[in-house]
Formats: structure tokens, sequence, C-alpha cells
């Protein structure tokens, strides 16, 4: 990843949304029904041109595909690996030690919605009852498809999002292997090809880590330190399947899950940010502008980035269609810079905006592209304060 020495550099996390005549595509694929699979690659290919051009458009540095191929940036391992066959009929989330609803009214309010966001297009949910093999290799497809929709445009680096072993472990399951630890692994062994291979392509690789702060509020853990030991051992099984990819090709992604509510339960950052900075990655990109974490910039007054690492702040949200101010994004931008030095900065968005493909996506496209144009503006502002 570039140490630009002259201005802030702007990207995102990853998933965008859909177009809708490819959500419709999506739903037919990875629900079994009768689909067109000539017509949904050519529908893939153009979409990711169309994504990645308007990324450019609106000022975006580091460009991505929006993982416009999948129905959902983790669960969609199941269709390419196989030993995910079984279905899940309990729990959405392993360990479900459930604490208190504090506020059940709201939950029963937001389910009794008429018109409810949807969540995804994917309607099973898997469960692993086999062992873990690469059945489609598909990652291929999506970096030659990227690599194609790079042609012509002009930005700084281009990266694609991969999910961990911990978020797949928190999310499907396992009714095959002997313990959560050996699971963990597993999954570290069989992503490690999808990992090395993004690298190998020359893009950036993001591991999507949300489980490493949400866990702690999802799985219910009865206490912080085995909620940190659980923490700890996904982490080494991360490192694990990143041995061998250099640091400066790896960007870490941590969230508290990509859903408006709440969040009162949310795990601290400063619980969890001593085990954020093991991971082998050199850029660690944090949820930082909602309202529930916008406070959390103050964790690095007392935690030193370590030497030759970066930082990707969220600054910008991406759960309300708020478009936020420039100046707004510039005042984040230059605290961070004050914290971490200038030149360790990345100016990013707290989630992916489409994190499951959907036919009623949270925010309009509009919007995305509204809100990463004052992105790029708040970056350029801040880049005016820091160097001239």
């Amino acid at each position: 990843m570039k140490h630009r020495t002259d201005r802030i550099l702007t990207s995102h996390v990853g998933s965008l949304v859909r177009p809708p005549d490819l959500v419709a595509m999506l739903a037919e694929k990875f629900n079994g029904k009768s689909y067109d699979e000539a017509a949904f690659q050519a529908r893939v290919q153009s979409a990711v041109v169309e994504s990645v051009r308007a990324q450019a458009q609106a000022g975006i540095d580091i460009v991505t595909d929006g993982e416009l191929s999948k129905p959902q940036f983790s669960d969609y391992v199941a269709d390419r690996i196989a030993g995910f066959e079984g279905t899940n009929t309990g729990p959405r989330f392993v360990n479900p030690n459930r604490r208190q609803d504090p506020f059940p009214g709201f939950t029963k309010w937001r389910d009794s919605q008429a018109n409810p966001v949807q969540l995804g297009v994917m309607e099973r949910r898997p469960l692993c009852i086999a062992p873990l093999t690469w059945r489609d290799r598909a990652y291929e497809t999506d970096i030659a498809n990227l690599k194609a929709a790079l042609a012509g445009v002009s930005v700084e680096e281009a990266f694609m999002p991969s999910p961990s072993p911990g978020i797949i472990a928190m999310r499907i399951p396992n009714a095959y292997y002997n313990s959560e630890e050996e699971y963990t692994y597993a999954l570290a062994g069989v992503l490690k090809d999808e990992y090395e291979a993004i690298a190998a392509a020359g893009f950036i690789l993001q591991i999507d880590a949300p489980d490493v702060a949400m866990a702690w509020d999802r799985q219910h853990f009865e206490t912080i330190e085995k909620f940190r030991a659980m923490t700890q051992m996904r982490t080494e099984a991360l490192n694990h399947a990143l041995a061998g990819i250099p640091e400066e090709r790896v960007r870490f992604h941590v969230c508290w899950g990509n859903n408006e509510s709440p969040h009162t339960g949310d795990v601290a950052l400063r619980d969890i940010v001593d085990i954020v900075l093991q991971v082998k990655a050199q850029c660690y990109s944090i949820e930082a502008a909602n309202p529930r974490h916008g406070h959390e910039w103050k964790v690095w007054q007392d935690v030193k980035l370590p030497e030759g690492k970066m930082l990707m702040p969220g600054v910008i949200d991406s759960l309300t269609n708020f478009v936020e101010h420039p100046e707004y994004v510039s005042d984040r931008i230059v605290c961070y810079a004050g914290l971490v030095g200038r030149e360790n900065v990345i100016a990013g968005v707290d989630c992916g905006f489409g994190t499951g493909a959907s036919a009623s996506p949270r925010i309009h496209p509009e919007i995305v592209d509204a809100k990463f144009r004052a992105l790029a503006e708040g970056a350029r502002l801040a880049s005016k304060e820091l160097w001239h």
C-alpha cells in the first residue's frame, strides 16, 4: 500500500449496492433456481466495469469490484467450498448464550415492519458437515473481472475483500470438526488459497473480520476474558493463513456489525485493539464514524500505531442516507492524522454499503455516490490543511 507524502488517499470497505437486475440473477443462482450461467457471468463483468468507473469518477483512489458476484460478504463461500452442504436450523450465530434484550420493544417493532430492509437474497443457511475443500475457485473469475475493469481507469490501487476464518466460523456452525479451533484452522487452510491468489494478482487483500468486534455482542460470551481468548485463537488462525503474503499487500477490516440498531452492547475498541494490531497486515480499517464509536479516536492517544503501519478509520457512515459535509470529513481525517501521522492515514468508510445483495438496499446508490464524493472532497480539504 502506498504511503503518500503529499495527500490523503480515499478508499472504502468493499461491498456495494448491486444493480436490480443482477440482484435477481444472484437470487436465482444462489437459491438453487434455474438461471442462465453465461448471462449471469456477463452481467457480473459489465456491472464490475460500471462500478469501478463510478468509484473512480467519485474520487475514490483505491477501488474494488464491489463484491458484485457474491450474494453476501462471507457466506458466499458455501457455494464455492465443499463441506457446507448442511442446513443450519439453529440460531444464526454460534454460541447463543443470549443476554437479555435491553430494547425488547424496539426489537418487536423492527421485526414487525411491513417493509423491512432485506438483508440479502441468500435464503439457505449453511452448516459444515464434511471436510472443507475447494469446489469452485470462483475467486479466479473475480480477479479477472477486476483486472479487466481497471483497464483505462486512473486510480492509485485496487483491493479485493475476502472473509476471515473467524467470521465464517461465527456465521456458519460446525457439525464436523472436533473443536472450534480445529474448524477455524481448517477454514484458514482453505481460505489461504484465495488470499494468496488475490495478493499474487497485484491487488491489496482486504480481510473482512467483523467477528473481532461483533462476536462479543452476537455470540454473547460470558466474560471478556473468554471472548478475548476466542478472538486470539481466530487471529492466530488468520495469521497462519496469511503466512508468506507480504504485509504491505494486506489490510484488515474490523466493525461492530453493519446494522442500524442501538449497539449499546458493543465491545470497546480499547478492549480489542491489542489483538487487532497482531494481525499481519499493513493497514487497519476500523469503524469510527457512527455515533456509537465516533469517540474512539481517543484510543490512539494512548495506543501507538506500530512503525510502518497505516490506519483507515471510517470517516463516513455506511448505515444512513445522511451525506456528510466535506468539512466534517476533513475534520475527522485531520484528527487521526494528528494522532498517527498524516502519511499513515487513508480516509475510509465504516463498512460496506451492500454487505448482502438486496432488492431493497439500505442506502440508495445515488446517496452512496454522494457520500463517496463528500469523502473525496473531505480528503482534499484535509490534504490542503495537512500539507499546504
